[in-house]
């Protein structure tokens, strides 16, 4: 299999403390994305400082990043719900060009 026989879509990933990940789970959800990754406790250094990524007393003390890929049409949309709620708080989005061998499972 080579990457000509793969379908481009689009991965976005969304690093937010633990309070704001059920947002942005909500506008992956209704961007119509068929599903995502959550990794709870995530920890590193960022404008904000070091952040340690044990939990300390539940999963709103720590960073969660989450991943979702989806088709490209449905991107600039899931984006533009996403750069409002990243400007108000400490979260980094990072969005990618990805390749899938099983694009049914993203539609």
């Amino acid at each position: 299999m080579t990457r000509a026989d793969l379908t481009k879509m689009t991965r976005i990933e969304v690093i937010v403390s633990g309070t704001d990940a059920p947002d942005v789970r909500r506008l992956i959800e209704h961007s119509g994305a068929t599903g995502y990754t959550t990794i709870s406790g995530v920890s590193g250094l960022g404008h904000n400082g070091y952040h340690q990524g044990g939990l300390l007393f539940n999963e709103q003390d720590t960073l969660a990043l989450l991943i979702t890929v989806i088709p490209d049409h449905r991107a600039d949309a899931l984006i533009a719900g996403l750069r409002p709620l990243l400007e108000n708080t400490s979260g980094v989005m990072f969005v990618t060009d990805t390749y899938v061998s099983r694009p049914d499972y993203f539609t």
